[in-house]
């Protein structure tokens, strides 16, 4: 491990285009969740996975869904077809709340097609029928999935991750609310902070990168510094900015055509601003637009709980899990544990602990975790890591209710 060196990660705001998309495919899981609890449709058979694409006044909403028949109709010869017309009222109520209604991209004037499908039956058999030959339910695909915490931040995130989303949640949240200059500011923009660390830890911002839509046109690159420094100050907070920071603010001058209309949006484009900002490995798959028997999005949260809950309980500084599948099999092919020479008890100590206090078959996950619920819009910007656990069991996967469980069993 080294102890002293630099390191960077950027976020992206809720108005990004990429994460527009985001927001839309995730609103499209809640929809079908929350549509599936009113009409009494068990949770458990919710399926979805949502791809959107945004450009100038156009949104497509593609992929495979199995549907509550609250969202189906009857098409001309009788059979039972999708209904555009909740996932397009669910569109323009995410692209109305993120703030666009600016000619080229608007929450009324936009054209959106919803091309979403029945779900393949051999996807579906292999997820299913698993769970008649095992007794749960077997993963929705193959792969490896992350999770990772460190004690860096109250929240058990790396610093430089960690202070970019909240210079963007600080300026979006002044934005919103409609006080003073700042909310001449537009929906999309970028950030990225790079972090001295000193003996292996946080010591100050070296350098600080923004780039964000602003409203009226005779705006220039100082003045934008002089409305957004304040934000980004209160957002850093105890992290020290170093005496000779390089600050780069709308460093190309003007930023007036944003969002869709300036470039084109798709889901699950921004992966490492969706996790640890390249920090800690990524296995490649999105989470936006998934219902949860997708082991990309669960068994991420599943792997970021466990890492959490090993640094919270004192087990280790810094934890680093791994977790592998195939697709139609319940139960994991292989769990590692990395605790970065940070660890009190060995490795093989902590993933016996890790297997004996969780169930991590995507059944066992859904059910520790609660996620058969609509939770899902709000993780599409900033981060779905290191965010508080809500009343309404979103982001469960941040809770520390296992660390009491974990400290027993390494020491048995």
């Amino acid at each position: 491990m080294r102890a002293n060196y630099l390191f960077t990660s950027e976020s992206v705001a809720e108005g990004h285009p990429d994460k527009v998309c985001d927001r839309i495919s995730d609103e499209i899981v809640d929809l079908v969740y929350r549509e599936a609890a009113k009409t009494g449709v068990n949770p458990w058979g919710v399926r979805i996975a949502c791809e959107t694409l945004a450009t100038t006044n156009r949104v497509v909403i593609a992929g495979e869904v199995r549907l509550p028949p609250s969202l189906m109709k009857k098409d001309k010869d009788g059979k039972d077809v999708i209904n555009p017309s909740k996932f397009k009222a669910a569109a323009r109520r995410a692209i109305k709340d993120i703030g666009y209604e600016q000619d080229g991209f608007h929450w009324k004037k936009a054209k959106i097609d919803v091309l979403l499908h029945s779900q393949s039956a051999d996807i579906a058999q292999g997820v299913d029928s698993a769970a008649d030959q095992q007794g749960d339910e077997g993963a929705g695909d193959q792969g490896i999935m992350f999770g990772y915490a460190c004690r860096e931040t109250p929240d058990l995130m790396p610093a430089p991750i960690y202070y970019s989303h909240k210079i963007l949640q600080l300026l979006a949240v002044a934005r919103k609310k409609g006080d003073g200059e700042v909310a001449k500011l537009g929906p999309d923009a970028k950030s990225q902070v790079t972090v001295r660390y000193v003996d292996g830890k946080p010591s100050e911002a070296t350098s600080i990168v923004l780039s964000t839509q602003h409203l009226d046109e005779s705006w220039n690159s100082k003045k934008v510094r002089a409305v957004v420094e304040p934000y980004i100050r209160e957002a850093l907070g105890e992290l020290k900015i170093a005496d000779d920071c390089k600050w780069y603010i709308n460093p190309t001058g003007k930023f007036v055509i944003g969002g869709p209309d300036g470039d084109a949006g798709l889901t699950g484009r921004k992966i490492i601003v969706d996790t640890y900002g390249g920090a800690a490995p990524h296995g490649g798959g999105a989470f936006s637009g998934k219902d949860t028997t997708k082991v990309d999005r669960s068994a991420a949260y599943a792997a970021r709980y466990l890492a959490k809950n090993v640094v919270a309980a004192g087990l280790a500084d810094r934890c680093t899990i791994q977790i592998s599948y195939a697709i139609g099999v319940a139960q994991p092919l292989s769990i590692y544990v990395d605790l970065h020479g940070t660890g009190k008890f060995s490795e093989d100590q902590v993933e016996a602990a890790i297997r004996k206090n969780m169930d991590l078959s995507p059944s066992g996950i859904r059910r520790h975790l609660d996620l058969n619920k609509p939770i899902y819009a709000k993780t599409s910007a900033y981060g779905h890591f290191g965010r508080k656990a809500g009343r309404d069991g979103s982001f469960s996967w941040e809770r520390t209710d296992l660390v009491k469980a974990l400290k027993e069993s390494v020491k048995a």
